[in-house]
Order: structure tokens, then C-alpha cells, then sequence
């Protein structure tokens, strides 16, 4: 349920702000791509938070209901909000406060299971189902979506669907198992208490190749999240934002195989994959949209299982395998800052400028545009391919992965 509230409430207004942001604010690109960093601001800030509150001081699970509480009131004010001025400093608080919160629900999954390898994805799986359900109550329950209400302001009503949902998470995670902190309470230490000691991570040759690769690999990440709703919008494409649930569909069944994949092939060849779907899709999305190609559309879409699974879900384990006991929120704070903060706040801004070099009197080069996240992502492939060695997953009550 934590997982299933935590993703819905993301998914029930990010899919759709670029178009809501084109159509009620007449936004630029570049303003759209402000608009989507402030989730990576909020990435950069969160391990500082995890940091000095989860790991050392505070039951985790009563962090979560005040920063999603926060988040419901944030939520609100970005449903009233009538232009672009007013809109932009709630977002950029409410993303500040919301994706700390990522980091605490992996945290708190992680220590409840005994085997997180084997256990935690079909926990996170939930958090999928959430995104999914949130799309198709746009699309095909109240059609806020649709030409008709995209131009009478309907999307508008994402933002209190969001509030909504947030001060449900907030009093449910009041009932949460007790996560209390792990870190032994010395003396006060300033790197200490920012979480700088997951930075010892680091010292792994092959964490490090794995760290900037997630960095890397974010970037075309971006592209995704923030012109995938306006693509399809602008070529036609009816209940887009339902259609875009294909990808979360797909997601849930790779969910469900990735211990397997993770047993079979290893944490390399399952991180390569991810990467490799990357390039394949935005390859599908250029042709398809160019000669109007549904079906390289969806298989484009679906790929998104596989994109997501196969490198963040995996990520997520293999960081925390790496981390320990006593330094994982720090940890997964920490990779949340590279694989939604630093990389992402990069693709944003060139997200946005590329979206607004192919922009004709609003009309977009769609080919132009997805060609540049596709040979990005090619590269980073290869360079991963070259320098990451044979690793495995470890828990002490475990076995390797």
C-alpha cells in the first residue's frame, strides 16, 4: 500500500505536466524543462536530508508522513496557481519535499526483508501499479486528458487529485512498521550527519563506473519524462496518457522476473540490458512519430519495463548490497541524486532546448528531437560495456546475485 500510494500520487500529475504546462501556461521548452528539474533539485537535496534525519535520528516511516503532509498543501497551491510565476516555486518546494521521500520508502522496504534480492521488487512492484491506475483514471475515467478538456484546463485537476492522495500516504504511513535509525549515535559529525559517509562507496572501482553511468544515462532519461505526453498529444495520439501505462504494464511483469534475470545473467549483462532498451525505444519513437507507426509507438512504450526495471530497479539492490546496514538510507539517497538529480537535471535543460531548436510555429520535429537521447544512451552502453567488471550482489543472509 505505502509503495502503491507513493507512486500514484508521482504518476497522477507528472506524466501530463508538459502538456498541462503548454496548454494553461503556454510554456517555452526551456520553461517546461525549469519546470521538470525541480525533481532533480529535489533529488540534489535528498540525501542531506536522508542523511541527517533517517539514518541517524528519526523513525523513518514518521518522516514520510510529514514531508508527504507537506506535500498535500504544496500539491494544492499548484492546483490554484493561474500562471507560470505562481506555479513554479510551489512545484520546485513540493519536489523538494517529495523525493526524499523515494529514497524512505526503499529504506524502509529494505529493512523489513530478509532477502531484499529476492523480495524487494515484489514489494516496489506495487509502487507500478499505482502509476498505472493513476493514468488510466486520467485517461479513461475522467478523460481529463482528452483534446476537449487538455484545452478547457482539465489537467488542472491532476494537482488536487495529487493533494489528495498525499494526505491519504500521510496517515497511512503513521501505521507503518517502526524503522527506527540504524547509525550509532556518537559524537556530532558534520559529514556524518549530511550522509557523506555512503561517499566511501566510491572507493569500488565498479560502484564508481556505476555511479557515473547512472548519472550519464539519466539524460536521456529526461527526454522521456518530459516530451513523451506532448509527442503523442501533438501527433494525434487519443487517451495518451493511458496508453502510456503500457510502459508501468510492462514494467510489473519485468518486475517480476528481474530476480531472475539477476540470478541467470548477473547485475552486468541486467544493467547493459536496461540501457540497451533506452536506445532501442527512442529509435522506435523517432521513426514511429516521423511516418505516424502506432505500432513501433507502443513497442516503444512497452519498453519502458525494461528501461526502468532492468537498470534503476537493479540499481537500487546492487547499492544497497553494497551499502550495508548502517549507511543505507545514505545510500540510496545518495543514488537517487544521480539517477534523478545531477544526470536528469542535465537532460532537462537540453531536453527543453532540443524541443525548442525543432520547433516550427509549434509544430515539433519529433525525428530530430528523439534521435539525440538515442545515440546518448548508445554511447553510455558501450563505455558501461567496457569498464564495469563482473560483479555480484551480496547479503549476509543471502546469496550472490
Amino acid at each position: 500500500m505505502m509503495m502503491f500510494l507513493q507512486f500514484f500520487i508521482w504518476g497522477c500529475w507528472f506524466v501530463t505536466l508538459g502538456t498541462f504546462l503548454a496548454a494553461n501556461f503556454q510554456a517555452s521548452g526551456v520553461q517546461t524543462g525549469l519546470a521538470f528539474s525541480t525533481q532533480s533539485w529535489g533529488a540534489i537535496i535528498a540525501p542531506f536530508i536522508i542523511g541527517l534525519i533517517a539514518d541517524r535520528y528519526f523513525n523513518a516511516a514518521r518522516i514520510l508522513a510529514v514531508l508527504h503532509l507537506v506535500g498535500a498543501l504544496l500539491m494544492y497551491q499548484m492546483f490554484r496557481a493561474q500562471d507560470f510565476a505562481r506555479f513554479y516555486p510551489c512545484v520546485l518546494a513540493y519536489m523538494i519535499a517529495y523525493m526524499p521521500t523515494l529514497a524512505l520508502v526503499n529504506s524502509i522496504s529494505f529493512r523489513q526483508l530478509a532477502d531484499p534480492s529476492r523480495q524487494f521488487s515484489l514489494v516496489r512492484v506495487w509502487g507500478t501499479i499505482g502509476w498505472i491506475v493513476a493514468g488510466l483514471v486520467i485517461s479513461f475515467v475522467f478523460h481529463w486528458d482528452s483534446h476537449e478538456a487538455v484545452a478547457g484546463g482539465a489537467l488542472r485537476n491532476t494537482f488536487l487529485m495529487g493533494a489528495v492522495m498525499s494526505l491519504l500516504l500521510a496517515i497511512f504511513s503513521l501505521t507503518l512498521p517502526a524503522t527506527p535509525p540504524t547509525v550509532i549515535k556518537a559524537g556530532f559529525s558534520l559529514r556524518a550527519a549530511l550522509g557523506l559517509d555512503a561517499l566511501k562507496l566510491l572507493r569500488d572501482r565498479n560502484f564508481v563506473v556505476f555511479f557515473v553511468s547512472s548519472v550519464l544515462i539519466c539524460i536521456p532519461l529526461a527526454f522521456y519524462y518530459q516530451n513523451a505526453s506532448p509527442f503523442l498529444t501533438e501527433i494525434g495520439t487519443t487517451n495518451a496518457t493511458g496508453k502510456l501505462t503500457i510502459g508501468q504494464m510492462s514494467e510489473v511483469v519485468l518486475m517480476l522476473l528481474l530476480p531472475v534475470f539477476l540470478l541467470r545473467f548477473g547485475i552486468k549483462k541486467t544493467l547493459l540490458l536496461g540501457m540497451l532498451a533506452w536506445a532501442v525505444r527512442y529509435v522506435l519513437f523517432a521513426v514511429g512519430g516521423h511516418d505516424n507507426i502506432s505500432a513501433l509507438l507502443i513497442i516503444g512504450i512497452a519498453l519502458h519495463g525494461v528501461c526502468y526495471d532492468f537498470f534503476f530497479v537493479s540499481g537500487q539492490i546492487y547499492t544497497d548490497s553494497k551499502a550495508g546496514e548502517h549507511y543505507r538510507s545514505a545510500a540510496q539517497g545518495m543514488i537517487t541524486l544521480a539517477t534523478y538529480g545531477v544526470g536528469m537535471l542535465v537532460g532537462f535543460f537540453a531536453a527543453g532546448a532540443i524541443a525548442d531548436r525543432f520547433n516550427v510555429n509549434g509544430q515539433h520535429d519529433w525525428f530530430q528531437i528523439w534521435i539525440y537521447p538515442a545515440g546518448f544512451a548508445a554511447v553510455v552502453m558501450i563505455l558501461f560495456a567496457l569498464l564495469f567488471r563482473k560483479d555480484a550482489i551480496t547479503y549476509e543472509a543471502g546469496r550472490s546475485r
